[in-house]
């Protein structure tokens, strides 16, 4: 289930006058915005708002007249957010000097989520300068927070603080009349309808932006007031249940992460599949490896099938790296390639691997990460070559090494860069089951994580 567009599909059906029935007895929305215009002329004469050269400029013009995105209910109307808005306005266009503590928060669009103001990371500014924003640009509880600028433009919140903050100007505060609903006009805001016609409208190269100018223009679909309330709770009530589901579904991707790590677990420590006594043992396949092959003695797996034996990593595997080659064009093996996160990249030197190789990650926080080369082409600089014994099945290392991950990623050696713990690498000891039973036990492997991959594929 794609719970994202579900969401979006409440919201949609929600400002079309779609997710709740109409009451009769409801005020019209049109009687709601004479009401509104009214207290704006009342604060207005009042000195307590300034009137908007948007809502000077579109008085006179009624609201019906427009062209609009779609029909509403009789009851509703389409009117400029400004009709609606008692300030539309942006925070500071300077950036201040901020500190880690201080006297007044400063919020920026990093702070901005769905969920509400995030307080992580939050910075201060002194007195003077928070007074001198504060001067044009004054959020209070309730007011909506709305990021203009940069890849998170269309993220809105209502904003829960009680005290009084600074705004940077990437984040838009938007006051909303007495007589709508904040809920509503932010779930507005946040509806596919509205983010498609932002996102359109965006201008700048380096970092794109909406202006203020654009954002007065804003149409909204105007319920009246009491439908505009029961229009929230159900989008909240629906919105609950949305996020049970995704908890549910969180819960159930960790419980199959954890799955599969224990049935790799089972299987290194021979209890995954029965064990065949005309299997050939173990120490028989280790011999031919290493002659003078000697089984460890490690408590930790004392338990293991009598035809199993325990040998470190060193003894199936080694680390190398290509064959240096120039001239010769060939794509570039990096990180982002191998993760599909871009296109391939061509060299005419490097360090040479043939396509169906392995690659280990030694650079980086994912150390020890395998990827299997799909071309041929030249060995990344965060990488180096994975060679593993041909009396092994080559499958069963790979899972053994998946398992030790964890301890790998967490050894790291290094401070800029972190590196594979090389060291800890090689002395990593694994349990080796005869041969036919390494083949079994990624047969059982394969079958459990197909399955336990169909069902994350339904989620």
């Amino acid at each position: 289930m794609d719970t994202k567009k579900l969401r979006q599909k409440i919201l949609d059906l929600a400002i079309r006058g779609k997710l709740v029935p109409q009451d009769p007895n409801d005020e019209p929305a049109s009687v709601l915005l004479e009401r509104i215009k009214a207290e704006k002329e009342r604060l207005i004469k009042e000195g307590k708002i300034k009137r908007s050269k948007k809502s000077a400029k579109t008085s006179d013009t009624p609201h019906y007249q427009q062209d609009v995105p779609f029909e509403v209910p009789s009851s509703w109307v389409w009117c400029c957010i400004t009709e609606v808005t008692n300030k539309i306005t942006d925070g500071t266009h300077n950036s201040p000097i901020n500190t880690p503590k201080g006297e007044y928060k400063y919020v920026t669009a990093k702070n901005i989520k769905s969920s509400g103001v995030i307080l992580d990371n939050i910075t201060f500014v002194s007195k003077e300068v928070h007074q001198e924003i504060y001067s044009r640009c004054n959020p209070e509880k309730g007011d909506i927070l709305y990021i203009k600028d940069g890849a998170t433009t269309g993220i809105a919140t209502v904003n829960t603080l009680d005290e009084p903050f600074s705004l940077l100007s990437s984040v838009a505060l938007i006051k909303p009349s007495h007589w709508i609903s904040n809920k509503y006009l932010l779930y507005y805001l946040q509806s596919s309808l509205c983010y498609s016609s932002v996102r359109e409208t965006m201008k700048g190269v380096g970092i794109t932006r909406i202006t203020l100018k654009l954002i007065e223009k804003w149409q909204i679909p105007l319920p009246p007031f009491a439908e505009q309330k029961r229009i929230a709770i159900e989008i909240e009530h629906w919105f609950a249940l949305i996020d049970q589901i995704e908890q549910g579904k969180a819960d159930l991707q960790t419980t199959i992460k954890h799955a599969k790590s224990k049935i790799l677990d089972l299987a290194i420590h021979g209890k995954l599949v029965p064990q065949d006594p005309n299997d050939e043992p173990a120490i028989e396949l280790l011999k031919r490896i290493n002659p003078d092959f000697t089984p460890c003695d490690n408590g930790h797996y004392a338990q293991l099938p009598d035809s199993w034996s325990v040998v470190p990593m060193q003894m199936l595997c080694y680390l190398t790296d290509g064959e240096k080659q120039n001239g010769i064009e060939r794509i570039n093996l990096d990180v982002k390639y191998l993760r599909g996160e871009h296109d391939a990249k061509t060299l005419t030197s490097g360090k040479y691997v043939a396509a169906n190789s392995l690659l280990i990650l030694v650079d980086g926080e994912n150390s020890g990460e395998v990827f299997r080369i799909p071309i041929d082409g030249y060995q990344g600089s965060t990488f180096k070559q994975l060679l593993i014994n041909e009396n092994m099945n080559e499958e069963y290392v790979l899972q053994a090494i998946n398992l030790h991950r964890k301890v790998l990623r967490e050894s790291k050696v290094g401070s800029a860069i972190p590196h594979l713990n090389k060291k800890l690498f090689k002395a990593i000891e694994i349990p080796i089951p005869p041969y036919k039973e390494q083949q079994r036990i990624i047969k059982a492997i394969t079958k459990a994580f197909m399955s336990l991959d169909l069902i994350m594929e339904s989620l």
